[in-house]
């Protein structure tokens, strides 16, 4: 099992429904610096596909899923 990666900014959308996780990390993001990782708790279904396609889209890099109690999923902003 590969380690999870340790994030800049942490931010909490559990309980959120689509399209509000992708919304509250396309704000967030832009107040990290390039280079940094955000990281996505949410336990949306649709999460899963829409967070990878958001990441190429904006041209940052999706780094991974990963499943504890909790689903996290990690960007790093690069442009």
């Amino acid at each position: 099992m590969t380690d999870m990666p340790t994030a800049d900014k942490t931010i909490d959308c559990r309980e959120m429904q689509c399209p509000m996780p992708i919304l509250k990390a396309k704000k967030e993001i832009l107040k990290i610096k390039i280079g940094e990782t955000l990281e996505v708790l949410s336990n949306d279904s649709g999460s899963k596909e829409d967070f990878p396609r958001w990441a190429k889209r904006t041209g940052n890099e999706f780094i991974g899923v990963f499943e504890d109690e909790d689903t996290h999923y990690f960007i790093k902003r690069l442009v």
